[in-house]
């Protein structure tokens, strides 16, 4: 499986983006999909999750509200909708694919490159 994400760019605070994740590859409706964002000097944080098995969702308590994670399987895409955004959700955000919805980086197989997201106040 390769992950593609797109959709980042420059956002105001209060703005919105949409983040698309890309699938190339077979069996994508068997992977539960992360997003996760590093800002720079900082580790990788969760920011929210999509379950294959039966499409339940969680996000981090800074994202909650305001963020939401979609998937596609027919298009083999993952979205992230990213409302009220805040200067604080500046970060390189990457998609990822394992088999739980978990919020740890290290359980997922299958990463993306990021797309760089920069709200500005």
């Amino acid at each position: 499986v390769q992950l593609v994400e797109s959709g980042g760019g420059v956002a105001k605070s209060g703005g919105s983006l949409r983040l698309s994740c890309v699938a190339s590859g077979r069996f994508f409706n068997t992977y539960s999909i992360g997003w996760f964002r590093q800002a720079p000097g900082k580790e990788r944080e969760f920011v929210a999750a999509i379950a294959y098995r039966d499409g339940s969702t969680y996000y981090a308590e800074s994202v909650q509200g305001r963020f939401t994670v979609s998937r596609d399987n027919g298009n083999q895409t993952g979205y992230l909708e990213m409302n009220t955004l805040k200067p604080e959700d500046t970060a390189v955000y990457y998609c990822a694919a394992g088999t739980l919805p978990t919020r740890e980086p290290r359980r997922y197989v299958y990463w993306g490159q990021g797309t760089q997201v920069t709200v500005s106040s």
